[in-house]
Parts: C-alpha cells; structure tokens; sequence
C-alpha cells in the first residue's frame, strides 16, 4: 500500500505533468499549422494528437500521467511502484538513456519556448522536493 504522503507526490506530479503536456502540445500545434495550416477545433486537435505522427512523442507524456492515475486509485499499489513511476519520470525529462525521438523533440521546445522550460522546472521540483 502507498504511504499517504506519496499518493501526495504522485498527484502533485500528475497535475504538474498536465501543465507540461499543455505547453508542450500548445507548441506543437503551432508548429502543425505553420506546415500545414489551421487545424480547427478541439475536436480536430484530439484527433490528430491519437492518430497524426507530428504528435506520437508527446504519448509518453500522456502514458506516465496514466499510469500515475492507475497507480493512486488502486489501494494494492506499492510504494514500489511508486517508485517506479518516480524514476521513469526522472529518466523522461532529464534526457538520460540513448536518444529518441522523445527527447530530440521535447529538448527542442525547451531549447525555444519558455513556458515549457517553467512548466519543466515545476516537474522537477514535484520528483526531487521530498
């Protein structure tokens, strides 16, 4: 069973992980429609975040915020899994491992969007502040 003060972390980072995606898919819809054009209505932006691959990195994203809702709402999680979820989440936003495509793009926009360089410092103060 997960502590209570660590169900705290995790949802504090789920919330801070929405934020990033935000920012990040905000960028790269921009980027979409400078290529090719406007993109329309909500409805149309979800279903090019399922389906187009321009999208596909910022999956990885979405899974962890997933995982993390599985994880909190089932009473038989462990702390460590917990831990798990945690240390992937390190691994994802401070570019350790072997290159992807994951981390090509998502250093691109930090490179060029400030938003997305806040919204990334408040994920990593929700993995590191204890």
């Amino acid at each position: 069973m997960i502590e209570v003060a660590t169900k705290k972390r995790m949802e504090e980072l789920r919330l801070r992980l929405l934020r990033l995606h935000k920012v990040l898919l905000d960028d790269e819809r921009e980027a979409y429609e400078r290529i090719a054009g406007p993109i329309g209505g909500p409805g149309r932006v979800l279903s090019l975040v399922m389906s187009d691959p321009f999208f596909d990195w910022l999956h990885r994203i979405s899974q962890t915020i997933v995982k993390i809702d599985e994880t909190v709402e089932n009473d038989e999680s462990t702390s460590e899994q917990a831990d798990a979820i945690f240390a992937d989440t390190r691994e994802m936003v401070l570019h350790k491992g072997p290159e992807t495509n994951f981390m090509r793009r998502y250093k691109h926009v930090l490179q060029k969007n400030p938003a997305a360089v806040l919204a990334h410092a408040e994920v990593l103060k929700a993995l590191f502040d204890d």
